[in-house]
């Protein structure tokens, strides 16, 4: 099968494409033929290796943690998937590739294409984890650095159907984007803590950081402490008493299905980006540059 892999650590110059060999499932997992493949900015960074000691990798890699596709394979002890099934959720093996193995799987429904599917699973888990270590309630106030990407997109949606409201910071290019989920759209950069506190007088009640980009200081100052802020984006978030969170979430089956219908109710909206499989290099360029606006993924077929 066609697969993009790396056998060295470093900048995209080291994806390429090359066949390898079908993986097969073992007990309790699914081959899935992939559709979609989710991109997401953790990709990068473990290509680069600055996150071997928490994601070991060995060479030669397949990268890539979410897919949508069609079920090819069962392995043993698997009885709620049949072969032809449509599918999202997350892959055990690298899913930038024709084929891959996955655990937890939910249904695809109809009205979802496959692009629209496979940038919930990541991002979805993430917002939900995050929202909750905030304990975000209804008429409560979040500010989110960094909010119109992937993670950002569904976190707006999911803390405003909370009955909180989100003050979201994003570049001027992004300002209606943020407006059209339910966001109050704010710039990020010099004079943020006067552009928030002039938004929300009372103050804010939690941060969400997606963005790693020097806004934690500002947040302490907004919070007034370090209580109620999370960040997924800064690394340096230890040295301020910040809670770093690195799990992308809980890989729940029925939390991504239910996800998955109001995606394609349009209750929850995405905003994909496409590339081809073979374009993966480029794709990853544009998600190591940061400021893109919702999901990159790539597309097979």
């Amino acid at each position: 099968m066609k697969a993009i892999l790396f056998d060295r650590f470093g900048g995209t110059e080291v994806l390429r494409e090359a066949d390898i060999e079908v993986p097969q499932p073992g007990p309790g997992q699914i081959r899935v033929r992939v559709k979609a493949s989710g991109l997401n900015a953790l990709d990068g960074k473990i290509r680069s290796g600055m996150l071997e000691a928490v994601y070991p990798t060995t060479f030669p890699a397949v990268p890539g943690g979410e897919l949508a596709g069609v079920v090819d394979a069962l392995g043993e002890d698997v009885t709620d998937v049949r072969v032809g099934d449509e599918v999202l959720g997350w892959s055990d093996t690298g899913s930038y590739a024709e084929y891959a193995l996955a655990t937890v799987v939910a249904p695809k429904p109809a009205g979802l294409d496959w692009q629209q599917a496979v940038a919930l699973p990541v991002a979805g888990a993430t917002a939900e984890r995050v929202l909750n270590l905030l304990g975000v309630t209804a008429g409560e106030t979040v500010l989110m650095h960094g909010a119109a990407g992937a993670v950002g997109t569904l976190a707006v949606q999911l803390a405003t159907a909370r009955g909180a409201r989100v003050i979201g910071t994003a570049g001027p290019a992004n300002q209606d984007y943020l407006t059209s989920l339910g966001a109050t759209a704010t710039l990020y950069g010099e004079g943020l803590v006067e552009r928030v506190r002039a938004l929300a007088p009372d103050g804010v009640d939690a941060v969400f950081d997606l963005a790693g980009k020097g806004a934690l200081e500002d947040s302490i100052a907004l919070r007034g402490g370090t209580e109620r802020i999370v960040t997924i984006a800064d690394f340096g978030a230890h040295q301020l008493g910040i809670t770093f969170s690195s799990s992308p979430g809980e890989r729940s089956a029925a939390g991504l299905a239910a996800l998955a219908q109001d995606a394609a109710t349009g209750k929850v909206v995405t905003t994909v980006t496409a590339y081809p499989l073979a374009e993966a290099a480029t794709a990853q360029q544009v998600s190591d540059a940061g400021h893109v606006r919702g999901k990159l993924v790539l597309t097979l077929d």
